[in-house]
């Protein structure tokens, strides 16, 4: 072993414990970014390599932040407050049913937007009803925790909803439509098996009956930005039109998510429909609200397009200096055995990886590392897809797994809401595994079904 070599494994270590450690509060970002300034100045990483880097993550991060834009722009429409407001409705008192319709609002929005915008997105929606509805601190957790867990896994149905899998599907040169062939129903089948797992574990902390809410959710948010002078309450006609506001705004995200599957299935880059949908939502927006579109751009998380490309520079660095060679020689016979241990093999091992470096880097450096292995085309995605799920589900055994996550804990804080290791813990390992273990065997079986 080169000292350059256990000089850039020091930096990497180095990077990863300042990102979980996060002093003073830090961005993620920062720690990154100068990780990948040393190893870029040490020479481990060229400027062809740079530009290599670039064409790989270009189209995948602008694909990303388009979305999470559209997440920003919810915000100003007054959807938080709305989306708090239908779940308090629709679950009818029922502390089970809340549960339930939490679990569906983060699989939707992970889904129509991508995890970290998901997570954007859910995690201010449940602490405005939470708060609201006044729920004690511990019956406040399973919502939170339950809710983050699905938000996150969630990303790995398609692999437009996770700026990592949309990377990884560049370098194994797969389109979103064959991921999504492969991985929906096995996947979704597997965070549907998740869930009730989940609901069995946090069950005796849930309220059986929810207390009445405090105040209406909806009409304090729209009087104060819309209709300052306006001291009446919102009337059902108002709210209704607000609903089918809504609604057409949902349906127009759907829309221009199913056109990011055409795009991919006619070799169209999907960046450009990521775009323009989103430049026609801030339209949209300017149209409905006059606000001026710059707001966005100190409301967007940036930081994560900085975070993407700086591990990738720091993970090049190890790849360029052999590290992709070791796991091939030590993975290569396991995997040219048996389809079945490989799947679980190599699901296991970015698990593993995940949690204690981070899915980012784990899950380049599974990917990097099929490519050089010479695996036949369904062999090479399979075992792709079981490092999906472990870098979008094995990860979350550990609160620290996932950018996501991190960004989760992040905003509690912000809002002054405690989440413990031991309470995260008392969820996440009787569930995390079980649910790996089930979603991987689903998606060979599926696979062995409809590919064979």
């Amino acid at each position: 072993m080169t000292i350059q070599f256990s000089f850039t494994i020091f930096v990497f270590i180095a990077t990863i414990l300042v990102i979980f450690w996060r002093p003073r509060g830090i961005n993620e970002a920062y720690p990154a970014a100068i990780g990948a300034g040393i190893i870029f100045l040490t020479g481990t990483v060229s400027r062809a390599d740079i530009a290599d880097i670039i064409d790989k993550i270009g189209g995948a991060s602008i694909t990303i932040m388009a979305t999470i834009v559209m997440a920003v722009i919810l915000e100003s429409f007054g959807f938080f407050h709305w989306a708090a407001a239908k779940l308090a409705a629709l679950a009818k008192g029922s502390g089970y049913h809340l549960y339930w319709y939490v679990q569906l609002l983060c699989f939707l929005m992970t889904l129509l937007f991508n995890n970290d915008g998901s997570i954007l997105i859910t995690t201010p929606i449940l602490i405005l009803l939470l708060k609201n509805l006044q729920l004690k601190p511990y019956q406040q957790i399973p919502y939170l925790l339950s809710g983050a867990l699905i938000a996150t896994a969630s990303s790995a149905p398609i692999g437009v909803s996770n700026i990592v899998n949309l990377i990884a599907l560049e370098i194994i040169d797969m389109t979103l439509y064959m991921h999504t062939t492969m991985m929906f129903v096995p996947a979704t089948i597997g965070l549907v098996f998740m869930s009730w797992l989940m609901f069995i574990v946090v069950k005796k902390k849930l309220p059986k009956r929810l207390p009445d809410s405090a105040y209406d959710i909806e009409e304090v948010f729209f009087t104060k930005n819309f209709h300052p002078l306006k001291e009446t309450k919102m009337s059902l006609e108002t709210k209704q039109k607000r609903t089918k506001f809504m609604m057409k705004i949902l349906l127009f995200v759907f829309l221009m998510r199913c056109l990011l599957f055409v795009a991919s299935f006619l070799s169209i880059p999907i960046y450009i429909v990521a775009v323009l949908g989103s430049v026609t939502l801030l339209i949209w927006r300017w149209y409905h609200l006059r606000t001026n579109p710059v707001d966005i751009l100190k409301k967007t998380p940036w930081h994560i397009l900085i975070f993407a490309f700086s591990m990738y520079v720091i993970i090049y660095g190890l790849h360029n200096l052999g590290l992709t060679e070791m796991l091939v020689a030590f993975c290569e016979p396991i995997v040219s055995g048996s389809l079945f241990n490989a799947s679980f093999i190599m699901g296991g091992l970015v698990s593993f990886l995940s949690n204690f470096f981070n899915n980012h880097p784990a899950l380049m450096i599974g990917t990097i590392t099929l490519t050089e292995m010479g695996l036949d085309p369904v062999a090479l995605k399979t075992i792709y897809l079981a490092n999906i799920i472990g870098s979008d589900i094995g990860s979350l055994l550990l609160p620290i797994g996932t950018l996501a996550s991190l960004i989760w804990m992040f905003i509690l804080k912000q809002h002054k809401i405690h989440v413990q290791w031991k309470d995260y813990l008392s969820v996440s390992l009787i569930v995390i595994p079980i649910s790996t273990i089930v979603t991987l065997l689903l998606l060979f079986y599926w696979v062995q079904m409809v590919f064979a």
